[in-house]
């Protein structure tokens, strides 16, 4: 396929935020990325699409030589997976502001330029309109041809899934170590695809949050008031101000969207009642009342008591959702006993029938595109503990940029999910420094033993992560059957026993 070259006026914008991803930080310090990403945007900028193949990319940016195979040599297909990580972290933080912006498809080597919405004015609009109706991303039209493909794959995974869970028996609670990758149907590389809305409710403008995921002003509302507090900081998240914004009172979202089924995410924050914020007032303070076209999601939610306290992000998770037949999601929220509801954010991704979408994290600041093309959320739902980032790579793993930062200290994690089972997967690595110490005698590992609870039961115990790293720096261990809580939340508590506990990621992947 030959694409053709772009306007004079296109082609000078294009080449524009080519020469800043290239400036970026980013990717000053990774040369041979910059070299694959000019290559390939050079020849979409000549039209000369035909010959951005496997082949030549190993042959002219590589320099593997007339004889490479790309069968045995997995050069080129590593390192532009590297590559869409590598964007992903500049359009999540240096590049988060920027209109164009380049994306690798996956399975392409053809760059794209797509447009981002732009931000929504820090003026406050004078009325939002009612049921404005959803535009779909540039990059959402442009995909549309690869998602249609990917939807086949999907499809034939999840017929496949289906046989091997009729054969699975079911399983107690148990650990598995350094396990193998659980096989999951799900699509090949992280940001859902599909319709997304994200509305942050009671704000004037438009957030980017630590994940590179925009969220627009409020809009698509009836009654309630926009209200925005002084508070600085949120617990168990990275984005307190995402949550100095709400909608108060009782009021209504009439959300348009295509047929499908969709997953749901209501945020939420106790800013007012609570020892903490007022000093009046705590548990039961305020109560709250959710309905989706006119069917009950939450009854006397008491957001205070559901995350542990005030000032506490809380989010709650509702699979398996449908618009209505006038193609709009009706969400009703209302107060109890005089008290108006109060909502900081909604999420609607594409769903995954009945099971919630896998949640992938990892201690960092930034999303990750790990090597297998699985999307990695940075830190989230945390609570407690320290990051630290290492300059040194671990051993046991092709992806050793995926263990370059850690969680450590004494913290928990408050993971939303719905009602089922699920399987967690721990991702640890041993390190031969602590943060801000100096490096032990002999060379000898941190010293590192912690107890890791789920919801009050034991996942792994007096676990000494220098000894379970004797052969490799990376170790993964598996936890099976287990279930939220009643507030919808797997809760992952990490105790020292002796030194501290660490963490580099977690995976939970419904059963």
């Amino acid at each position: 396929m030959v694409t053709a070259k772009p306007e004079t006026a296109e082609l000078e914008a294009w080449r524009e935020e080519l020469r800043a991803v290239l400036h970026s930080q980013v990717f000053v310090r990774a040369p041979r990325l910059a070299d694959l990403l000019s290559h390939l945007c050079e020849k979409r900028f000549a039209g000369e699409t035909s010959q951005i193949k496997e082949y030549s990319i190993g042959v002219d940016v590589f320099h593997r030589g007339p004889e490479f195979d790309q069968e045995t040599d997995s050069i080129v297909r590593v390192e532009a997976n590297r590559l869409r990580k590598r964007l992903a972290e500049y359009y999540a933080g240096e590049g988060a502001t920027h209109r164009l912006r380049i994306v690798i498809p996956l399975g392409q080597y053809v760059p794209d330029f797509a447009t981002a919405e732009a931000p929504v004015p820090d003026q406050p609009p004078s009325t939002p309109p009612a049921q404005e109706p959803l535009p779909m991303p540039a990059r959402t039209a442009r995909l549309w041809p690869i998602r249609t493909a990917a939807a086949l794959i999907l499809l034939l995974l999840i017929a496949t899934a289906v046989l091997l869970i009729q054969h699975r028996q079911q399983q107690p609670i148990a650990t598995a170590a350094n396990p193998e990758p659980p096989a999951f149907s799900e699509p090949l590389v992280g940001l859902p695809a599909g319709d997304e809305v994200r509305i942050l409710a009671g704000s004037p403008r438009s957030y980017v949050d630590h994940a590179g995921k925009l969220w627009t002003a409020d809009r698509n509302f009836t009654g309630g008031t926009a209200v925005k507090t002084d508070i600085r900081q949120i617990a168990r998240t990275q984005d307190s101000s995402f949550y100095r914004t709400s909608r108060d009172g009782d009021f209504l979202y009439d959300i348009p969207l295509r047929p499908g089924v969709y997953e749901l995410h209501l945020h939420f924050t106790e800013s007012v009642y609570g020892p903490e914020n007022s000093g009046i007032g705590g548990e039961g303070s305020r109560l709250i009342d959710v309905r989706a076209n006119g069917k009950p999601l939450l009854s006397a939610f008491d957001i205070y008591a559901d995350a542990g306290g005030g000032r506490i992000a809380d989010d709650r998770v509702f699979p398996n959702l449908a618009p209505a037949d006038d193609g709009q999601l009706h969400l009703r929220f209302s107060g109890e006993n005089g008290k108006g509801a109060i909502l900081s954010a909604i999420e609607i991704l594409p769903g995954m029938g009945k099971q919630v979408r896998p949640v992938r994290l990892l201690a960092r600041q930034t999303p990750y595109y790990s090597n297998d093309s699985h999307w990695w959320s940075p830190d989230n739902y945390f609570q407690g503990g320290q990051l630290a980032t290492y300059a040194d790579s671990v051993s046991g793993t092709d992806d050793p940029e995926l263990y370059d930062s850690e969680r450590w200290g004494n913290f928990s994690y408050a993971i939303p999910v719905a009602p089922g089972k699920y399987t967690i997967v721990l991702y640890f690595a041993a390190r031969r420094r602590a943060p801000d110490q100096e490096l032990p005698a002999a060379g000898e590992p941190t010293d590192r033993v912690f107890d890791v609870d789920c919801n009050g039961k034991a996942i792994l115990e007096n676990f000494n992560l220098s000894r379970e790293a004797q052969r490799s720096d990376v170790v993964i261990r598996k936890a099976t059957g287990l279930l939220p809580n009643a507030q919808g939340k797997l809760l992952l508590s990490f105790v020292p026993v002796r030194g501290y506990a660490s963490l580099t990621g977690i995976e939970v992947l419904p059963e």
